[in-house]
């Protein structure tokens, strides 16, 4: 299974390369580029980079913190994070050529000294317990059957009175999900939850859920603007290939018959 889920996402290639070759074919410096110049192809998950600052002040992050990004990407989220807030943030994913494609891209930004990524398996995590402040995991619980056992791991590896942001695409009341989304092109490598049992879940971990917000209504406003306007130079299409357009449009139905739906959950150790 975990090597289905890395092979879906791992693209043809050397990613950070492929990229890189997109950005100067549209004309742009690699040395100029900004974090969030990277965001049309690194912040792999609905509403994009204001998302991932949205979630950041929810953290309540300072300089001082270390941040956990559970299922990096291509590390966006954990760029922003550590921009906006100057804190440092070690990220994990199952997939090595994102992880280095992650690095590569932290050093065009000028952020390698506070971003770090490592391979690893969300459900055993590498790390000693209570070693971070916060952690956050965009996206990601929707291809792990064992999410009871990432949620652990989650609890074990923050300080007591962390933060745990989770901000994911759930199970909605709908109907079964349209294929190919950017997460699974079938249904074998899926696993949504519903809401019901995301809470059940994260309370089973050992976590208080501070707060819970539902942005269905703008995860497909936000989808259907992508759909409809001419894309940047770099997309999500540099590692999920030509299927990509119709994965945006089956997100759109999606959304729109809440055959799926997006919630973040703010949670306390």
């Amino acid at each position: 299974m975990t090597d289905a889920v890395a092979t879906h996402y791992a693209g043809d290639g050397d990613l950070a390369a492929a990229i890189a070759a997109q950005f100067r074919q549209a004309g742009k410096d690699l040395a100029g580029l900004r974090a969030a110049d990277l965001a049309s192809v690194d912040e792999f998950h609905i509403r994009g980079r204001k998302a991932t600052l949205d979630i950041a002040a929810a953290l309540g992050l300072d300089a001082a913190s270390h941040v956990l990004d559970i299922g990096s990407g291509l590390g966006g989220p954990a760029r922003t994070v550590a921009e906006a807030h100057g804190c440092r943030v070690t990220g994990i994913d199952l997939t090595q050529a994102f992880c280095d494609a992650a690095t590569a891209m932290s050093g065009w930004v000028g952020l390698a000294d506070r971003v770090a990524f490592r391979q690893g398996d969300a459900t055993a995590l590498p790390f000693d317990d209570a070693a971070f402040d916060a952690a956050m995991t965009i996206h990601v619980a929707m291809n792990i059957p064992a999410k009871d056992r990432m949620y652990a791991e989650a609890r074990r590896v923050l300080k007591p009175g962390g933060r745990f942001a989770v901000y994911d695409v759930l199970q909605g009341e709908g109907g079964p999900v349209h294929f190919p989304v950017p997460w699974a092109r079938e249904p074998s490598i899926s696993h949504l939850a519903t809401p019901a049992e995301m809470e059940a879940l994260l309370t089973a971990a050992g976590f208080e859920i501070l707060t819970t917000e539902d942005s269905t209504e703008d995860s497909q406003a936000w989808f259907e603007a992508l759909v409809g306007r001419p894309p940047p130079a770099v997309t999500f299409k540099t590692f999920l290939g030509d299927e990509f357009a119709a994965m945006a449009r089956n997100q759109v139905a999606n959304l729109k018959e809440r055959r799926i739906r997006t919630v973040t959950y703010l949670c306390r150790t």
